[in-house]
């Protein structure tokens, strides 16, 4: 499907009810929005707005909640005004203790510690005594899911953002409950940027003024300028005294993607990295503590348009816990030109990544990948996909030079650079897991709590579509739908790379700089972000007009981390005798009768599928899906409610 195509068919969308904040018992339908081709896209121009959170009632009929003021309803005093009017009458959304806490209008506790105007991660007046950081080695949670028990893997964004001692919070999302979230931060004693998507000046315009009546709070606006449809990255950035927290989700600023509602999965990647000393560093100390990790970082954040101070001082604190880890972004735009940007984004960054991790599987990364990856991705929205487009993300998870598919397509007529022939993408080698039909219909929140999860029928049924390597996806927690964008990959067979010494030692997610195991074998990896399997999300490389030289095309904003497999493998020979045998891996993590869904029997539906994911297992790696699981069948089109 051509890009003019796709914008037709935007604007040909449908708007789908999204699900509102109501108790699980009661899901009502979701929000009117309108999806892009393939990822979460308005058409207004502005980013997508959950409804005024309904508090849990045991009346017949709750009251209504005070209507949204303005864009972004910003109008704090009445916020404030309905939020304790709402208190007296009801109980709110989310029965945790955290949430009925943070609804409360209470006082800050302290006042901020700057004066400075300028917003940054600023350095306390005063040394403060180290302590232990919760994340300090990095960790992989779930999201809360109301009515499911917790069992430590989980995570709340309370819990996250820790408002008592938050100082600074520097937000990224593509869809926004303000008011929810104002209710789980100090706004008097937090600065607050929240970067968000405005195609116009006019909207731009219309959120100052919404928030110009609110003390410490910023809007930062990324370029939307030419083909870029869609802010669709999702990041945190926390300061507090001791340290910054990074944190990089699957989930939107809405609570249910936090689990408020019992209706929707999502996973987080969080680190807690350490504040430095208060003094000048020297060139060696200063040099240790740069990251390929902090440079994309900072370079992404330069190109949000992010205030230049808050940038500077992320260098205020130790970013050498994230040397074995990578951020792999998407910048919205054309990149091209001689310093060659087009490798520093989208897909180019991901194959860069992999070489500067060293978890590359083909030597040197300038040849076509000849050794077989298994490829696992989840995803909550599906674009037009081709078998071309496959290829090119395959090749960047070898780690492979996007200059060769480049030149395949390109330059047909000339040699290419290697002599062996590329194997052709097998549906065994690429999976791709997305829910059916039936899944969404058996779900806690149904097909109305589905408005997030996009394929239309007309890619499905495209003869270019590779539905042979769709799969089944089905959440371990029984009921739920999963909003997660996870990619999962490592050799073929799973269980003869990783041949590392097993320690019990506490090691974080990840850890350790070498991609090679003993004897030269390699080691898996997975990411975890805001981008779905699309070419809108990972960008396409194509020939300048002007140049005739390489150029890629982004339409989406996105970000996310790449975690190397850790070295300990955990119950390793349990799960290969899984994996033999061809049943699931593990069972259910427990649903809200706390029994959890079993692995199923192989079914008529044909060959399961997914059994390489037990390699991941085996090294203490969340895996939110039910597998093996069969190809799919039915898919859910989110434009056939």
């Amino acid at each position: 499907m051509t890009t003019s195509e796709e914008d037709e068919d935007l604007q040909r969308a449908i708007r789908l009810s999204m699900q509102t904040s109501q108790p699980i018992a009661s899901v009502g339908k979701q929000e009117v929005i309108v999806l892009d081709s393939d990822d979460e896209t308005t058409t207004a121009g502005s980013p997508s707005l959950a409804p005024p959170e309904k508090p849990q009632s045991h009346q017949t009929s709750p009251p209504p909640p005070a209507p949204v003021l303005g864009i972004l309803g910003l109008d704090r005093k009445a916020m404030e005004q309905e939020r304790v009017s709402r208190l007296k009458r009801n109980a709110p959304i989310s029965p945790s203790p955290l949430a009925r806490k943070a609804l409360k209008t209470e006082p800050p506790e302290q006042k901020s510690a700057s004066t400075n105007t300028e917003t940054s991660f600023w350095v306390p007046t005063k040394a403060e005594e180290s302590t232990t950081l919760p994340f300090a080695n990095g960790v992989i949670k779930k999201t809360w899911a109301f009515g499911y028990p917790r069992d430590g893997q989980d995570i709340k964004l309370e819990e996250i953002l820790q408002k008592k001692d938050l100082q600074l919070a520097v937000l990224c999302s593509f869809q926004w409950d303000i008011d929810w979230l104002f209710a789980k931060i100090h706004i008097d004693q937090t600065h607050l940027v929240l970067v968000m998507q405005a195609n116009t000046e006019e909207t731009k315009a219309q959120f100052r003024r919404d928030a110009a009546g609110i003390k410490n709070l910023k809007i930062c606006f990324p370029s939307m300028d030419g083909q870029i449809n869609c802010m669709h990255s999702k990041l945190m950035l926390l300061s507090y005294k001791t340290h910054l927290r990074i944190v990089i989700p699957t989930a939107n600023l809405v609570p249910y993607d936090w689990g408020e509602t019992g209706t929707m999965e999502n996973t987080v990647f969080v680190i807690d990295l350490p504040r430095l000393p208060a003094t000048t560093t020297t060139p060696e100390e200063a040099a240790n503590n740069t990251t390929e990790f902090l440079n994309d970082l900072t370079y992404f954040l330069r190109a949000l348009g992010l205030e230049k101070s808050i940038v500077n001082s992320l260098h205020n604190f130790d970013f050498s816990p994230t040397r074995h880890l990578a951020f792999v972004h998407t910048i919205g735009g054309a990149h091209t030109g001689p310093e060659e940007p087009w490798r520093r984004t989208g897909y180019p960054s991901l194959s860069r990544a992999i070489n500067n991790l060293n978890l590359y599987l083909s030597t040197p990364p300038t040849t076509p990948p000849q050794n077989p990856l298994e490829i696992h991705y989840i995803t909550s929205s599906l674009g037009s996909l081709t078998p071309q487009f496959l290829t090119t993300i395959t090749h960047a998870c070898h780690g492979t030079d996007p200059l060769l598919s480049y030149h395949h397509h390109h330059h047909r007529t000339t040699k290419p650079p290697h002599k062996k022939p590329q194997p052709p993408l097998k549906a065994s080698d690429f999976n791709i897991y997305f829910p059916s039909l039936q899944t969404i219909t058996h779900s806690h929140g149904g097909k109305e709590s589905a408005g997030t999860i996009c394929l239309q029928r007309k890619w499905w049924e495209a003869d270019a579509f590779p539905r042979e390597m769709v799969r089944e996806c089905r959440a371990r927690r029984g009921g739920l739908v999963m909003h997660n964008k996870l990619l999962y990959v490592c050799p073929r067979p799973a269980f003869k790379s990783p041949t590392h010494p097993t320690t019990t030692e506490e090691k974080g997610v990840g850890e350790g700089e070498e991609g090679v195991g003993e004897g030269g074998e390699r080691r898996g990896w997975f990411y975890i972000g805001s981008a779905n399997l699309s070419e809108s999300a990972w960008g396409k490389l194509v020939q300048d007009r002007g140049t005739k030289g390489p150029k890629l095309n982004c339409r989406n904003w996105e970000c996310g981390v790449v975690v190397p497999v850790p070295r300990t493998l955990k119950n390793r020979e349990k799960v290969e005798e899984a994996v033999v045998e061809g049943v699931k891996g593990g069972e259910g993590d427990g649903g809200r009768d706390g029994k959890g869904e079993k692995g199923r029997e192989r079914d008529s539906r044909g060959e399961k599928g997914g059994e390489g994911l037990a390699f991941f297992e085996s090294a203490g790696v969340h895996v939110p899906l039910l597998y093996p699981t069969e190809q799919l069948e039915e898919p859910w089109f989110y434009t056939e409610v």
